[in-house]
Order: C-alpha cells, then structure tokens, then sequence
C-alpha cells in the first residue's frame, strides 16, 4: 500500500481548519508528471485537494470516505490562532486528549478507529493499493498499523506530495515513510 498526501494548499499555508476547497492550478503543478507505480487499485479521500491530486497524479480514483480528513466540527475554516485565542481549553483538550472530539467534530481515536476499521478490512492480496489521503488519515493509519498509542498521532508528520508505504497484511506491517515523490 502506497498513501500520498496531498498537494500543497492555501488552508495549510493559512493554518486554517480544512474547508475543503479546491485547490489552484499552481497548487496542483508540483503534482504533475510525478512517477507513481502502475497497477492495482487506486482510491482518493472525498476532499476536493485529495481528488484533484489524484487527478493531477494521472490516477483514476474511486473515492474513499474513510481516508476523509479529521473532522474539526465547528472549527471548520477557522484560522488555528482564532481557535487558540477564542477556545483555549478546547483546543488544548483536543490536542492532548486522544479521546476529546473537536466541538461537534471528531476525536483522534475516533479517526484511528474509522482508519483502522477500513485499513482491516482490506483484501490480503490484489497487488498495490495506492490512495491519496488527507495527511491525517495518513497519520491514523500508521498508528493502527504499527499498534502505537493515539496519542503519538501529533507526533507523526506527514509532508504533501510524499509517500508512505506500509507492506504486508492487517497484523503484521512494516512503515517506510516520507518518500517525497521525483519526477
């Protein structure tokens, strides 16, 4: 399995609470003409960035609602600062609580589950699997594969346009990460 982050956008720029918008032509140039294996399957998280990448990648995804970024509830579209300044406790909660959901949104648990549920549940053959993925379902996933505590999610970094690679089978992976893709 091979999960590429996506583009470069202006909600991270921002440090902005992902509202899903599309990203630009020069966000998705660095995208283009980047070698990517052939073969097997081929899935995309819903967002728009994750589908445009995949797109831009030369890949013909079917999307796949599990790879979905963390959900920010309320937060969504808010500038990180805003957040701190206006809900400091909550923030903080959400940060250093696997268990505590964003207001009317999710927890990190609840991704590393809806992650989990997903990367068990896949067939133990059928060659590659190669999914453009929201960078933190990219981190849930490692945290499900190698059996690592939730809170160790904010610990893992995950840069646009690398890849991760996570080989075997469900209880047994081994991570190679951050290849940056090259033309």
């Amino acid at each position: 399995m091979i999960l590429v982050a996506p583009a470069f956008g202006a909600e991270q720029r921002s440090a902005a609470f992902g509202d899903d918008r599309p990203l630009t032509d020069a966000e998705l140039a660095p995208a283009r003409g980047l070698p990517l294996p052939a073969g097997g399957r081929v899935v995309a998280a819903p967002a728009p960035r994750c589908r445009q990448t995949a797109e831009a990648l030369g890949l013909d995804a079917a999307v796949e609602p599990a790879l979905g970024d963390l959900d920010p509830g309320r937060w969504r579209g808010r500038a990180l600062a805003e957040v701190a300044e206006r809900e400091p406790e909550s923030l903080t909660s959400w940060l250093t609580d696997p268990h505590a959901p964003a207001p009317g949104g999710e927890s990190v648990g609840a991704l590393c589950a809806r992650v989990g549920t997903w990367l068990d549940a896949l067939p133990d053959a059928g060659g590659t699997l190669l999914a453009v993925a929201e960078p933190a379902a990219i981190r849930a996933t490692v945290v499900h594969a190698l059996a690592l505590p939730p809170a160790s999610f904010w610990r893992l970094d995950v840069r646009p346009l690398t890849a991760t690679h996570l080989t075997g089978r469900a209880g047994r992976w081994n991570l190679r990460c951050g290849e940056p893709l090259r033309p």
